[in-house]
């Protein structure tokens, strides 16, 4: 039995929807994804958005972290973001309300240079100091892989922990 959701992903088979393709130009977003350029997939709350970019493999590695953040304003949240240049800062402080009290998330973003996991250890350690200095209790290392290969090689999850802190690596 189908029925609507109102939070997250939408399951075609458990949910009421409208085929979230549908509503975009494929060719344009392709053409965006082949010559690597940013857009915004932009929408009122609880249309879609979440379902498109999962449903959409290449572009939703680029679109799920501004997705994510949004979601992070949206519930009434903050997003602080560092400019500490080679100070071994990270790139965004997340401060999201939870009940009563006040959650810090540690988001560092890397583009894969000199091998993936040389820059995924060096964003752990990156990403678990500044964490312990601003008193996060998580961390997210988003990292940027732009070299060739397939899709299916290069997106990837793991949970891992480095300087006490628990840090989820999301690969691109």
């Amino acid at each position: 039995m189908r029925f609507f959701n109102t939070t997250g992903p939408v399951v075609p088979p458990d949910h009421y929807s409208i085929p979230p393709l549908g509503r975009l130009d494929l060719d344009e977003v392709r053409g965006l994804i082949r010559d690597k350029r940013y857009f915004v997939l932009h929408a009122p709350r609880q249309t879609g958005k979440t379902s498109v970019l999962l449903a959409y493999k290449e572009a939703g590695s680029q679109l799920l972290l501004p997705a994510f953040l949004q979601r992070i304003v949206n519930g009434g949240g903050r997003i602080e973001r560092e400019y500490g240049l080679g100070r071994r800062r990270t790139d965004l402080l997340v401060f999201w309300p939870r009940g009563d009290r006040v959650r810090k998330f540690v988001v560092e973003c890397k583009v894969v240079r000199n091998g993936r996991e040389r820059t995924i250890r060096e964003g752990l350690a990156q990403t678990a100091d500044y964490a312990d200095r601003c008193g996060a209790e998580a961390g997210h290392l988003v990292v940027f892989d732009r070299g060739a290969g397939a899709w299916s090689d290069r997106i990837f999850h793991r949970r891992t922990a480095a300087g006490g802190v628990e840090i989820q690596v999301w690969g691109t």
